[in-house]
């Protein structure tokens, strides 16, 4: 039988190195949405039932730019659908799961667990506990940190000279170069962030983000079936 406490203590020890980057980032964000105008609650209560960092820091930008709540749903939407391709990677592994703790292993995956659970499960490590148990911490250091920079965030007067508004660039760049395995996905981004931007600098604020995917994952899916005839 599994040693609940040695698996608490190996479950910590995965998850420290994630919470070096989680911390700075939740509290950024946990800053950022106080100044964006959301209480104390509001900041824990999304962090504990929304739990996607990036889709955090996306809408309270766009909460502090004034946009309407379905342009907010549809970006964040877009931008979490690789999680749909993160579940399907690791549900071979868990195929004797009951479909309830599938769901629930589903809801507290990011990138950064993503990232831990492949590697254990690929050196078939798979054990259920230590899974729950890792998303668990990863899920508290992410709520704590974002309380934490809720309540400071009350304290500081402006947050540019700290730097906290490049949390959200500096967020998608690191994601960015994470993903991008070749040229095409460069390019794509590259065009996309292109469009982007025109299409704000025309006065199509509210719809540039949506309008700029659609038309970057348009180029991506022309070049990558024209480069394979």
């Amino acid at each position: 039988m599994e040693n609940g406490t040695s698996t608490w203590s190996e479950a910590f020890r995965r998850v420290a190195p994630l919470a070096m980057g989680y911390l700075p980032v939740g509290v950024a964000f946990g800053v950022l949405a106080q100044k964006a105008g959301l209480s104390d609650l509001n900041v824990v209560l999304m962090s504990l039932l929304v739990y996607a960092g990036s889709a955090q820091l996306i809408a309270v930008g766009m909460f502090a730019a004034g946009m309407p709540p379905l342009t907010i749903v549809v970006t964040t939407f877009v931008v979490n659908l690789r999680h749909l391709l993160m579940s399907a990677a690791l549900a071979p592994y868990a195929k004797s799961w009951r479909l309830r703790e599938m769901a629930a292993f589903s809801f507290e995956l990011t990138d950064e667990t993503f990232a831990v659970h492949s590697t254990r499960f690929n050196d078939g490590d798979v054990r259920k506990p230590l899974s729950f148990r890792i998303n668990m911490l990863a899920h508290c250091v992410w709520t704590l940190a974002s309380w934490g920079g809720a309540l400071a965030g009350s304290t500081i007067p402006d947050v540019k000279p700290l730097g906290m508004d490049f949390a959200l660039p500096a967020m998608f760049i690191a994601l960015l170069a994470m993903q991008a395995k070749n040229g095409l996905h460069w390019l794509v981004a590259g065009f996309s962030g292109l469009v982007a931007v025109v299409l704000m600098q025309a006065g199509l604020d509210q719809w540039s983000v949506i309008a700029a995917t659609v038309l970057g994952a348009t180029l991506g899916t022309g070049v990558e079936t024209w480069t394979r005839r």
